[in-house]
């Protein structure tokens, strides 16, 4: 689908799209994988990868490692792992891409994508370009979103519970 960028920015700029989710604001609805009292973990709403996920903490913090301890970087951490592994055990993953975006002009709430990459995409169209904004995302049908959403809920309580 191709990316509006104007309305991408006025909505990224109107309010904290995770505090929104975690709220309950059906503006802001997303596939919720996992939470606990540090993080949570859901599906891309606007998805550049099939699988692609985001991890945030659940309190509002926005600098990715100075507003947290180590213990708390850490935890997320943990949950950022278990989320590739859930990713990797659930769908055909030639390379898990995992980055931290935002700015304090838009999206300041501090996440990570996980955004896995399938086999066979051409090298040119990898790494970066397979990241960029400017080719749009992928409009996958809801029912296909619900189901991949309760393979990777079931996949990260596995995880997360050892």
């Amino acid at each position: 689908m191709p990316w509006d960028e104007d309305a991408y920015l006025r909505r990224v700029r109107a309010a904290c799209f995770v505090c929104e989710a975690l709220a309950g604001n059906p503006d802001y609805r997303h596939h919720e994988l996992h939470r606990d009292d540090d993080a949570v973990v859901f599906l891309s709403r606007w998805p550049w990868l099939r699988g692609h996920t985001l991890v945030a903490p659940v309190r509002h913090r926005e600098r990715v490692v100075g507003d947290f301890t180590t213990e708390e970087y850490l935890r997320l951490q943990r949950v950022l792992h278990a989320t590739g592994a859930a990713l990797e055990n659930t769908l055909t993953v030639e390379r898990l891409y995992v980055l931290s975006l935002g700015s304090q002009q838009g999206n300041c709430h501090v996440h990570w994508h996980v955004a896995p990459l399938p086999p066979g995409v051409p090298y040119a169209e990898q790494q970066l370009a397979a990241l960029d904004g400017d080719r749009g995302w992928l409009d996958v049908p809801a029912d296909e979103q619900a189901e991949l959403a309760g393979r990777l809920r079931d996949a990260l309580a596995r995880l997360l519970d050892t």
